[in-house]
């Protein structure tokens, strides 16, 4: 299969950078030796000014966007914050990122803990807050012929999950370009890069569609509304969760998209369908990606 056009991506993955894979000596299902790429993983402490607030496991490349992109996420950067500066110290697997406001979450931190075992119950209830207050654009439309153009493009850039599999990808779209292209080993890493990039070079999400290679879950749904992304495409599947929230939101949801078919389960109306499905070929076998890698 022939190679995308990069031209269209501001970032896009690198499959050469050696640092985020390695390579480890196996025997396959016949007893040979193999010598197989697998990806990396490796901590990053995120503080926000003072406070230490988590350390996620991640592929290990653009760090400061994604400790920009979660505080932003779990609604601990607001849009309006002025950030003064982002450290990041590779060795100690350190990012720090400053703003102009000053900030303390010690008290939801410890509430946290003690609320949750995954320490996630607090923040779900601020996310879920700030959800039902959120108004997507309607002047934001998807063509058929963008999405399958979409697929083709994306599909076909060289990437770390073509490499070494064991991946999630995620890509901010306007009309049939892909802009931003990030991967890692959790699909929330992923989405949270591009929204550092996103808040650190003021793309106005209002126009855009989001583009995932996992499921469509509740996470995905809150943090693309959070973002105030209208649209969300991804090859995989959904749950029940997720399409009830797109539908409460206003959200495009559209799943399963492989080939010339895809499916919408929310928001129909900004979706225009401005091509013969039978002039699309179908997607070969072999292409794209496993469910759930």
């Amino acid at each position: 299969m022939k190679q995308a056009d990069l031209s269209s991506y501001l970032v896009h993955p690198n499959p050469d950078n050696g640092a985020l894979t390695s390579q480890v000596t196996g025997r396959d299902h016949t007893g040979a030796d193999v010598d197989v790429d697998v990806v990396t993983e490796r901590g990053l402490t995120v503080y926000l000014n003072k406070q230490e607030i988590v350390t996620l496991m991640t592929l290990g490349d653009h760090p400061q966007y994604l400790a920009v992109g979660f505080l932003l996420n779990q609604n601990m950067l607001q849009a309006d914050d002025v950030i003064t500066g982002i450290d990041y110290d590779e060795e100690l697997e350190v990012a720090i990122v400053r703003t102009q406001r000053e900030t303390d979450y010690e008290d939801k931190m410890k509430k946290k803990v003690r609320t949750s075992g995954c320490a996630q119950g607090t923040v779900f209830g601020d996310i879920m807050e700030k959800f039902d207050t959120i108004d997507l654009s309607q002047d934001a439309t998807l063509k058929t012929s963008w999405l399958y153009q979409l697929a083709r493009q994306i599909n076909t850039t060289p990437s770390i999950y073509q490499k070494a599999g064991a991946i999630h990808g995620c890509v901010l779209c306007h009309k049939a370009q892909p802009l931003v292209y990030m991967e890692d080993v959790g699909r929330h890493n992923a989405i949270d890069k591009i929204a550092g990039y996103m808040h650190m070079h003021k793309i106005q999400p209002h126009d855009k569609c989001f583009y995932t290679t996992g499921r469509l879950t509740s996470e995905m749904v809150i943090k693309t509304v959070q973002m105030q992304i209208p649209i969300l495409i991804s090859r995989s599947g959904f749950t029940a969760w997720g399409v009830d929230l797109a539908q409460k939101a206003g959200l495009t949801l559209i799943g399963r998209a492989k080939g010339r078919k895809f499916l919408v389960l929310a928001g129909f109306e900004r979706v225009h369908y401005d091509v013969d499905v039978d002039q699309i070929a179908d997607e070969p076998k072999h292409a794209g990606r496993k469910n759930g890698d």
